[in-house]
């Protein structure tokens, strides 16, 4: 419905039995809240009740599950259909590739995006329904694929191809469902609450890749599903899909997202003034004496047919005028998206050849050595310790990301994010220096240090920076509106740096690794972190 400024006044503005010691107090924060609705559009979101954050992290949850599972059985799954070894390269960086390109264009048609259901669940559910494809397709291809060719050769090849396409669509879909899921918290929470909400994020990242790890660890070939379903891999397909779908489905009804939309001569202003825990429609909502959604009549005045224009010019955004927006991003925005690729390509460069590490390095293995020989059964040893070391990895990210909430307080966001990029930097460099099995085994806690930091810290200040021109643009009018950044661009930007920094280790580590052995890679994960370090204590803007 379309009301006149007058009954939106009224409407914001109900009469109440309340004490008049907090009439005063109330009229002061109505009066904010309109003004802020005049000028931007837009309201602060109200407060979120705690489970609705932890419904809300489960997307996180179910997606680490999932990449766990992967990370314990790709290789597997890639060397039983006989993938040849030139083709490893192209399965690792045809993902990132896409990543790298699309996500940008994804986190601004989600921005613009005016589907009824929200701007960013669209997108979630797409991906979400993009993964568990993928997975189906490589932990399952070659039984499909037997099933509809009976010619031995032919199988082999479309196994092949079968595989890889899994592996390709369940990576572009896991790394990049991971802006959507941060724009979504942004959009519709406090700042409180987002603060909130990426540290049950940081939690439930690391609970899901434990849980991930210990699932792969289990011999299921031996249980009653492993002798009901044709194979292990399928069995771990049924517990995976089960998990991401349930956990997929709890994130996508943890939180309403107001619907954007766009006419030509209307202020499309939103509000969201219901009970906690209380979702009904519009018109249940307005039985009950409360306004969900309400739409202002824009007055007649030159200015508002030039807000309308400036916001259809923004929904008809073009490649060009991405690209454009992308390299005219503000400075820090920029050094913040540098400290994030430093970060993540320390992490992934010990991360990806952490077991052959534990193999090569610390067990003195050979995984070239007949698979009957001792050197190879030693090398098979370390692996599975490294894999128990990952395990350590998650549970501690969990662990940190509690006592980042403590921590906060004290040393604010730029010693959250120097202490995550030093431990890192001093552990694995002291593995690389000194590779003892227990001493490997305690330092790595400290990647998950590493993790939570990057999960949390980078899109804290994301948050801080656009609440800051939030509130610049309330107190310059709305002048300034136009430019204003889209969270889900920026969003988009940042973990684009995932994706990059995964194209340059995939390019540059791998011929390394082949020259130099395992042990350069904690070597050079050490110094990329350190000079991570010096970068984000002297280039990075933090907002009080």
């Amino acid at each position: 419905m379309t009301l006149t400024k007058a009954s939106f006044h009224g409407a914001l503005l109900p009469t109440s039995g309340l004490a008049k010691a907090d009439t005063d107090g109330t009229r002061e924060k109505k009066e904010a809240l309109r003004q802020s609705v005049m000028r931007t559009g837009a309201v602060v979101p109200r407060r979120r009740a705690v489970g609705r954050l932890i419904m809300h992290s489960m997307a996180m949850f179910g997606r680490e599950f999932c990449y766990a599972v992967e990370a314990a059985f790709v290789t597997p799954v890639l060397l039983s259909v006989g993938l040849p070894k030139n083709l490893y390269s192209l399965v690792w960086l045809i993902s990132p590739i896409l990543g790298f390109v699309l996500q940008p264009v994804v986190g601004s048609a989600s921005d613009h995006c005016t589907c009824s259901w929200g701007r960013r669940r669209p997108y979630i559910l797409s991906l979400g329904i993009i993964m568990l494809l993928g997975m189906a397709l490589y932990l399952n291809g070659d039984v499909m694929i037997s099933a509809f060719i009976g010619e031995r050769e032919k199988q082999r090849t479309w196994a092949i191809v079968i595989t890889m396409l899994g592996v390709v669509l369940f990576d572009f879909a896991a790394d990049f469902v991971d802006g959507p899921i941060k724009a979504y918290l942004f959009d519709v929470c406090s700042h409180q609450d987002k603060e909130k909400g990426l540290h049950y994020h940081a939690l439930f990242t690391g609970l899901g890749g434990s849980l991930g790890y210990l699932t792969g660890a289990m011999d299921w070939g031996q249980t009653i599903l492993g002798y009901t379903l044709a194979s292990e891999f399928q069995v771990i397909f049924f517990f995976a899909a089960l998990v991401f779908i349930i956990c997929l489905t709890l994130h996508l009804c943890s939180i309403p997202e107001v619907p954007l939309r766009y006419e030509k001569e209307e202020a499309k202003f939103l509000l969201e003034v219901t009970e906690p825990h209380k979702y009904n429609s519009i018109q249940e909502e307005i039985k009950n004496g409360y306004l969900k959604s309400t739409k202002i009549k824009a007055a007649t005045k030159p200015g508002n047919c030039a807000v309308a224009s400036r916001r259809e010019e923004k929904r008809q955004m073009t490649l060009k005028s991405l690209l454009k927006t992308l390299l005219s991003m503000p400075s820090h925005y920029r050094c913040l998206c540098l400290s994030h690729l430093f970060g993540w390509m320390a992490f992934l460069s010990n991360m990806l050849f952490f077991t052959d590490f534990m193999g090569q390095v610390v067990y003195h293995g050979n995984p070239y050595a007949p698979h009957n020989s001792t050197l190879y059964l030693t090398y098979k040893t370390g692996v599975e310790m490294g894999c128990w070391g990952l395990c350590i990895n998650a549970i501690s990210s969990s662990v940190y990301s509690y006592l980042q909430k403590v921590l906060l307080p004290y040393i604010g966001l730029k010693g959250l994010y120097f202490i995550g990029y030093l431990l890192f930097g001093l552990g694995t460099g002291l593995i690389g220096l000194f590779p003892n099995v227990y001493s490997t085994l305690a330092l790595c806690s400290l990647f998950g240090v590493m993790s939570s930091t990057l999960y949390t810290v980078p899109f804290h200040l994301i948050a801080a920076y656009h609440r800051e021109e939030e509130s610049l643009n309330v107190q310059e009018g709305e002048e300034t509106r136009e430019h204003m950044r889209g969270k889900g661009i920026d969003c988009a930007a940042l973990t684009c740096m995932v994706q990059l920094a995964q194209i340059i280790l995939g390019v540059g580590l791998g011929l390394l690794v082949s020259v130099a052995g395992s042990a350069v890679t904690v070597i050079s994960a050490s110094t990329v972190a350190l000079i991570g370090c010096c970068f984000v204590a002297l280039c990075i803007r933090y907002v009080d």
